[in-house]
């Protein structure tokens, strides 16, 4: 072939996917996940997380002079921003669909439930910001957010809940996260805002991908009470098949009152295991000059 010969097919620089030229012309990113460090508030029900540096720099030089660092981690899966896989729960022996509990547990992992099966995930999320539909910044200790109240805020919001959407449901808690006392957002003796068991069927009703809050336990919990009973679970892993994110990082995109976006989360393809530390992300066009993000 000639070294002058021409190269056909279209030119480089021309995006042959409309959303890479949407992208290329800009979007913006905000970031759902909260950041892992040793001591952050989580559930006492599982491992904490745990992080140290097993190789510093200049532990071992090369000849060449170079030198590298290296991690371990130890960690639950349901700590930090997480999702919850459908083995996650089960509800009188059964799992989602009514697999029996016990038999689904093969070789020490769920092969069938486990958090493997989770696709990536890119759709359209509404956020459903509760206290400012309420009026307020943060929804009471051990409020229950009621159907009327989910109801109000997607209608304040002109952001109706669909079928196959994440819906990200703000308490206002999250606020409380770097609290200087941990047990403050834990919030095991003043109770925890949240969706109950009511809620939870509205959002299966609604045919919901995958719901979400910015609490540990997603779900409402009493003063005292902890996670004696989360009934919002046993409806949407169980009874629904839908996902549960919980520990969102929700102030920011509330404060740009960004009420409907692009959703990105990828569980990672942990075999088996019952749940999946994640990094929501969501996606906007970037909005011209003097436009409003909601």
């Amino acid at each position: 072939m000639s070294s002058t010969a021409s190269i056909t097919g279209p030119s480089p620089t021309r995006a042959r996917d409309p959303l890479l030229a949407e992208v290329r012309r800009g979007v913006r990113v905000l970031d759902l996940g909260r950041r892992l460090y040793t001591g952050m508030p989580q559930s006492p029900n599982h491992p904490a997380y745990w992080h140290t540096l097993p190789r510093r720099h200049g532990d071992r030089i090369r000849a060449d002079g170079g030198s590298a660092a290296n991690d371990m981690l130890v960690m639950g899966t349901h700590v930090g921003t997480h999702i919850d896989a459908l083995a996650h729960v089960s509800h009188d022996g059964k799992l989602h669909g009514g697999a029996d509990a016990r038999a689904a547990v093969r070789g020490g992992v769920y092969p069938d439930h486990g958090v493997h099966t989770i696709a990536p995930m890119v759709c359209r999320g509404v956020l459903l910001d509760v206290p400012a539909a309420l009026g307020t910044e943060v929804c009471e200790p051990g409020y229950e957010i009621t159907v009327a109240d989910l109801e109000a805020t997607e209608r304040l919001q002109g952001t109706p809940v669909g079928r196959g959407d994440v819906v990200l449901v703000r308490s206002g808690w999250g606020r409380r996260f770097d609290a200087p006392d941990r047990d403050t957002y834990i919030g095991h003796d003043s109770g925890v805002p949240g969706v109950g068991e009511a809620g939870a069927q509205w959002l299966a009703a609604r045919g919901v991908h995958a719901a979400g809050a910015d609490t540990i336990a997603f779900e409402r919990l009493a003063p005292g009470a902890g996670h004696a009973t989360l009934p919002a679970h046993r409806v949407l892993l169980v009874e629904a098949g839908i996902y549960i994110i919980e520990t969102l990082d929700l102030e920011e995109i509330a404060a740009e009152r960004v009420h409907e976006f692009t959703f990105v989360l990828s569980p990672l393809p942990l075999f088996g295991a019952t749940g999946s530390p994640v990094r929501p992300l969501a996606v906007t066009g970037t909005p011209a000059e003097g436009e409003d993000h909601g």
